[in-house]
């Protein structure tokens, strides 16, 4: 059955009869009112009355979907709707700073200081402006609807057909292949956290990396045992705090400790013009990859309540702005400070972790490069949460659409643990994903960036030639064109430069 945008008008001549339960799809005639008795009982809490005018589009339920917003209650997105600003602010926050940006330095060895930094700046404007669009779609004030998943919107404003083509894939590739990252990242964490603590003189035999990887998935699928979006709000807060600890000790030593002897702020300079132009594009794509969440962003509004009189974009946008607050103050510090340091020398492969250790790993205290190890190892266990969050609500739909009832809490156990042994796989079969950072990037690109504007100017509808139309239109091709092209940089510097392929080999 074809979606159609979410701001339609109905075709229908009467006014139907409300019915004060949000998120009801199937809206019951007053002529209907013996027939409607009979209907079982919503699941759907209420938190608020519907939005918007009171002539409302006629949206007539007629066959089961998973989606469908009377069964939210069932699904771990929307199963809780009490959250706030401040839950706003911590699932922001876990899912908006990480591991990629330790790696921004890089992109500033080809962009010079002058471009690198004008970069970063317009890319954190340009997303900030794509999540308020983002935070203005959730709710339609026409039909009284939530979106609540942004694969839901863009499927109700392009359809089916253009949403399983341009954002299936996007947005669980950023879920899934996020949470292989973490894997990577918090299991080699975990083995230099315990070479740190236990010394050289350590007698006891060391575990292998593949049985650090198993040791974090294993921390990260207990935690996963949390039923719903708004039950990780602390594990959420734990995430963020490490984060900005980790980035904060590793500018901190970067900029005490001086510039390293022979430090060049030269952009690295490539033989041929063509390598020089894809080189440019990769430490864009590794720029934008540092901006994440966007895909996020609809299921985390989605736990809060909304009425008329109080919207959820109001708290939602108040928990963003502080978000994105921190999140600035500990982006372009590390950037600035870690160029600063390092120059040239900054190792593509890691970034700023990797030049902690290689740099200062004699002359700077075992307990900070060890708390520095902890910190990263509880933020991609955080992390991992709230980025395997939609493919927890997907699997549990496919349950409520061909059994049509809520999840059982076995299932629900079942499926997450499969979900996390399946991606420690992934990750001890490929362990060089972080090579591929600016390709990651460009495929990420219009999620983030492109897709926002297109929705807007589907569902707003902003007067031709406006302000907010060139706005939008600009920013959206802008978005596509660069996707493209650095998706083809991407490939080009991985296989110019060369990786080291090592399947089912993790070091």
């Amino acid at each position: 059955m074809e979606s159609s945008s979410p701001e339609g008008t109905s075709t229908s001549t009467t006014s139907p009869s409300m019915s004060r339960k949000p998120l009801l799809l199937s809206i019951v005639p007053t002529n209907n009112i013996n027939r409607a008795a009979a209907t079982p009982k919503s699941h759907t809490p209420n938190f608020f009355t519907p939005l918007g005018s009171p002539i409302r589009r006629a949206i007539q339920l007629t066959k089961f979907d998973p989606r469908s917003q009377d069964h939210d209650a069932w699904l771990p997105i929307t199963e809780s709707r009490n959250g706030n600003a401040y839950y706003a602010a911590f699932h922001t926050l876990c899912s908006g700073i990480g591991i990629p940006a330790l790696v921004l330095p890089v992109s500033f060895t080809i962009l010079g200081w002058t471009w690198g930094v004008i970069s970063l700046t317009l890319a954190f404007i340009w997303q900030l402006y794509t999540l308020w669009l983002l935070v203005k779609l959730h709710e339609s004030t026409k039909t009284g609807m939530r979106y609540s998943r942004y694969l839901q919107l863009f499927s109700a404003t392009f359809g089916d057909k253009m949403a399983k083509i341009f954002a299936v894939f996007p947005i669980y590739y950023l879920s899934g292949g996020t949470c292989c990252a973490l894997i990577i990242v918090g299991g080699s964490s975990m083995k230099l956290f315990y070479e740190i603590v236990c010394g050289h003189d350590c007698t006891s035999k060391p575990l292998t990396a593949v049985e650090w990887y198993l040791v974090f998935t294993c921390a990260a699928v207990l935690l996963s045992q949390l039923p719903n979006l708004n039950s990780i709000a602390g594990v959420s807060l734990v995430g963020p705090i490490t984060a900005i600890g980790y980035c904060t000790i590793m500018w901190l030593v970067a900029v005490t400790e001086g510039r390293l002897d022979g430090v060049s702020y030269d952009p690295i300079r490539e033989n041929t013009n063509t390598a020089m132009v894809f080189s440019v594009l990769n430490a864009l794509g590794i720029i934008s990859f540092a901006f994440k969440g966007h895909n996020l962003t609809l299921e985390i509004q989605a736990t809060m309540p909304s009425s008329e009189k109080k919207p959820s974009h109001v708290p939602m946008w108040r928990g963003v702005k502080v978000a994105y607050l921190v999140i600035a103050m500990c982006l372009f510090p590390l950037a600035i400070g870690g160029y600063w340091a390092y120059g040239h020398k900054i190792p593509p492969n890691g970034g700023m972790m990797t030049a902690i250790y290689e740099y200062h790993g004699r002359d700077t205290s075992q307990w900070v490069l060890g708390l520095t190890s902890l910190f990263i190892v509880m933020n991609a266990v955080s992390s991992f949460q709230i980025f395997g969050m939609p493919m927890f609500d997907d699997m549990e739909s496919k349950y409520i659409k061909r059994m049509r009832k809520p999840c059982p809490w076995w299932i629900r156990s079942i499926s997450r643990a499969m979900f996390g042994y399946g991606c420690f796989f992934i990750a001890v079969a490929i362990p060089f994903l972080g090579s591929f950072a600016g390709l990651i990037g460009g495929i990420s690109i219009p999620i983030t960036f492109a897709y926002p504007c297109f929705l807007w100017l589907k569902v707003k509808k902003p007067k031709k030639y406006s302000f907010m139309w060139f706005l939008n239109w600009g920013l959206g091709l802008l978005g596509t064109v660069l996707s493209i092209i650095l998706i083809a940089a991407g490939i080009y510097v991985v296989i110019d430069t060369g990786i080291q392929v090592s399947f089912f080999k993790p070091q």
